[in-house]
């Protein structure tokens, strides 16, 4: 029986910029994408977003608000894979690991193109980010 793949991603501002990580692998190789990967087996979605986070842009990071639940299954070329995606504050200085060849911010009105549908989860994160007073 197929199951999809869970994944998680996260959303860190800071100055009105956005963190965006260079993809090292396949898919979307050399495109930029939120920080952020698989939810391992027995691992909380929470913990594994912020062992994410830390893995591909060494910023302690920590949860500040649910963005989303991201499903469509065609969001990604690998196969059904569902992200859980949190506004996150990130303490330290980004540098690129793990995945990652890459990781700087960007300013939020000129994004770089970007992997899986991770657009759209900008968009709404940003959304929600203003109306939270975060952004």
């Amino acid at each position: 029986m197929k199951k999809p793949s869970i994944t998680v991603d996260g959303v860190i501002f800071r100055n009105g910029k956005i963190l965006l990580i260079k993809r090292k692998n396949e898919p979307f190789k050399g495109k930029w994408a939120l920080p952020g990967g698989f939810v391992e087996y027995g691992e909380r979605c929470e913990d594994a977003a912020i062992r994410e986070v830390r893995e591909e842009t060494g910023l302690n990071a920590r949860i500040k608000k649910l963005v989303g639940v991201y499903s469509d299954p065609e969001r990604d070329p690998r196969g059904h894979t569902i992200s859980v995606v949190y506004i996150m504050e990130g303490e330290g200085n980004e540098m690129a690991g793990d995945d990652a060849s890459d990781a700087k911010f960007f300013d939020i009105s000129s994004l770089p193109e970007l992997a899986f549908d991770h657009a759209k989860i900008i968009k709404d994160a940003v959304k929600l980010a203003k109306k939270e007073g975060i952004l």
